[in-house]
């Protein structure tokens, strides 16, 4: 048996886990789910999958790899430059990861399978694309049973964006404390009364959470698995699901930053001529992988993305991540992936022993980190002391672009508008003391027409 570390996110399914070998990723499928891998491969609905998009491709490797001796099969799967979770998607990219759960369901239909979970970390994003990761979430379609993952469907996807649609887009944060999908009981009691007269969210939140309710406890089959249901109707029900899902809508607005470009103290001249800066460290540092935190809808995220570089652009603003989101949609950009992020407060380490999702820090290294026009906040908004601040861009990445906003410009003066200037060391010597001790500065430019200030910046302990 090969020596590998079994990813501690991959212990739930029998069917098989995820591991790692000298930091190459494996799937492990194992002999209990050899007929229904069997059938998904030579069905042809992997192939007809993957053509799509809609799954991640692998290739079969030797066995010699396998952890156990239950193994049937080893894959090495296509890798997604990022792995993100749900509590941290854009409105419409979880919208668009349950409607490609929804069309991988129709299609497995379609060749004699079916999704037997539905849980939307089973979803990730290449740029703003929707695709399936699990290569064992398949088994065989039997006739007269309903969708199994239907629950999961329901407590992952539609209870939290209908509470995202009709009550504040923020609840989708629920899912952050509820990793197993935001319980329907409470999704029915937070929701607006009106939504009764709705009649798919009447059917598939409120009817159901008291289904769930009533036969929580029953001993023996649930009422709904009772009966025949065919394959048109349960082609019909998901169409259902589908329509419902897809009529519900967010419109980004009322959020203090939305609207950050065109309500900004910069000029026409001053924003090119800092993105102009930001272009040319692009091109002298060459990075894999960037970040962009507090990013906006995007625009100086878009300076790398362009390049082809897979960029993560990160920001607290739920209408900025939605707007960015759907303009990648827009112009197809495979390598931006817009998230929903609060750097005071990022995403933990949460599930089973600490360790079933990563922290944002434990995913999101990157050979290049952008803050611009972010400092100030945590600074000044968050009471973060910039040493602080700069030791976490060093745990962060191996260089930094970041910008330094002085308390006499107007978005910092914003800031200190309602509260006492406590903020001595907040200054432009102070940040660069500060940032000194992790950090070698390479570069500075003043900003033209403004009072600002880019550094780039090398961690002092990475390789030149």
């Amino acid at each position: 048996m090969g020596e590998g570390i079994r990813h501690p996110a991959s212990f739930r399914d029998p069917s098989g886990f995820i591991f790692t070998r000298d930091t190459i990723l494996y799937r492990q499928v194992n002999t209990c789910c050899a007929e229904d891998y069997d059938a998904l491969i030579q069905s042809g609905l992997y192939d007809s999958l993957t053509a799509a998009g809609l799954l991640i491709s692998h290739e079969e490797v030797s066995g010699k790899l396998a952890q156990s001796e239950d193994a049937y099969k080893v894959l090495r799967p296509e890798l997604i430059p990022f792995i993100s979770y749900p509590y941290e998607w854009a409105f419409s990219a979880l919208k668009a990861a349950a409607l490609a759960t929804l069309d991988i369901q129709v299609r497995a239909l379609e060749f004699g399978m079916s999704l037997k979970d539905a849980s939307a970390y089973n979803i990730q994003f290449r740029g703003a694309k929707a695709i399936h990761i699990d290569t064992l979430s398949f088994e065989k379609y039997r006739e007269g049973e309903p969708w199994v993952a239907y629950g999961q469907f329901c407590s992952h996807f539609v209870a939290p964006l209908t509470l995202m649609a009709y009550k504040d887009v923020r609840l989708g944060s629920l899912l952050r404390s509820h990793i197993d999908g935001i319980p329907l009981d409470l999704a029915s009691r937070l929701l607006p009364k009106r939504t009764y007269l709705r009649p798919a969210i009447a059917i598939h939140i409120h009817m159901h959470a008291k289904a769930q309710s009533k036969y929580a406890d029953a001993a023996g089959p649930k009422p709904a698995t009772k009966g025949a249901l065919t394959r048109r109707g349960l082609e019909g029900f998901i169409d259902n699901l589908r329509t419902l899902v897809s009529r519900l809508t967010w419109k980004p607005g009322g959020t203090e930053w939305g609207d950050y470009y065109i309500d900004t103290n910069y000029e026409p001249e001053s924003l090119k001529a800092k993105e102009d800066i930001v272009a040319q460290w692009l091109e002298k540092i060459q990075p894999n992988r960037v970040a962009d935190l507090g990013a906006n809808t995007g625009r100086f995220s878009r300076l790398a993305s362009d390049k082809g570089i897979p960029t993560i652009a990160a920001d607290i603003d739920p209408a900025a991540v939605e707007i960015n989101f759907l303009q990648c949609v827009a112009s197809n950009d495979t390598r931006m992936l817009p998230l929903l992020l609060d750097l005071a407060n990022p995403s933990p380490a949460l599930g089973w022993h600490h360790a079933e999702r990563q922290s944002f820090l434990e995913r999101g290294r990157v050979d290049l980190a952008m803050a611009l026009a972010l400092v100030h906040h945590l600074a000044i908004s968050n009471n973060v002391p910039l040493p602080l601040v700069a030791e976490f861009f060093a745990e962060l990445c191996d260089c930094l672009i970041v910008e330094f906003v002085p308390k006499s410009d107007s978005q910092a003066r914003r800031l200190l508008a309602t509260r006492t200037d406590i903020f001595d060391d907040y200054n432009e010597a102070g940040f660069e003391i500060a940032f000194q001790h992790p950090f070698v500065v390479e570069e500075k430019r003043p900003i033209p027409g403004t009072e600002r200030t880019l550094y780039l910046m090398r961690r002092r302990t990475s390789p030149k």
